[in-house]
């Protein structure tokens, strides 16, 4: 029985991939060319609306402290600020140099993803809040969506475990937990954090910080 050539197989499969994307393209192209005038005026008045409701949007997160990040220096503004926002990263800190790493990398995603409200709380400050989120090593990551802590990033283990990680792989460990959007992401997959969720009035037990 003769064994089928390698290259054959890889080169027939690539040509049936190409057909098929050539295929679409055709079919796009077809569409576009049935368009009239009235078509393309539709569409153009729903982008012109789809930019407006964005441009909205950025103004209400603006307003709101979102392309910034700041500092939550009472205890009782935490709960206005993740009510305010759909999503929040909260960052559990103390003044060691971890969390001054960490400071670096969220003051640029800050920037970056005008979605969603970057924010610092000092945790031997915040006794109340610190025991009833559980923190305990420091810096931690509260991934807060709709006023419900979802997930959490605790120390540089999910970072590679030291303080050199890059910007991109914090960057994509929020994303994981949908925290975040990535630029260009059509569809986000559901985050595999087995953290439980809290609710952020939702009272549980002990706190304790590091000592480094």
């Amino acid at each position: 029985m003769e064994v089928p050539n390698v290259q054959q197989i890889i080169e027939k499969q690539v040509l049936t991939v190409a057909k098929a994307v050539e295929d679409k393209i055709d079919d796009e192209i077809s569409a576009l060319d049935r368009l009239d005038l009235d078509d393309i005026e539709a569409l153009r008045e729903r982008r012109l609306q789809q930019m407006k409701k964005m441009a909205e949007k950025r103004g209400r997160w603006i307003a709101l402290g979102h392309g910034d990040y700041s500092e939550i220096h009472a205890e009782k503004d935490f709960f206005s600020v993740v009510k305010a926002s759909d999503r929040v990263v909260c960052h559990f800190y103390r003044e060691n140099w971890p969390c001054k790493v960490m400071d670096k990398h969220l003051s640029i995603l800050a920037k970056q993803h005008i979605e969603t409200r970057f924010v610092k709380i000092n945790a031997e400050k915040s006794p109340f809040l610190a025991e009833k989120l559980k923190i305990v090593v420091l810096p931690t990551l509260a991934l807060i969506k709709n006023a419900k802590v979802d997930d959490y990033v605790v120390g540089f283990d999910e970072l590679g475990g030291k303080d050199d990680f890059s910007t991109e792989i914090l960057e994509e460990r929020l994303a994981k937990a949908q925290v975040i959007f990535l630029e260009g992401e059509s569809s986000l997959k559901p985050s595999n954090s087995t953290a439980k969720t809290r609710s952020v009035r939702q009272s549980t037990k002990s706190y304790n910080s590091d000592s480094d």
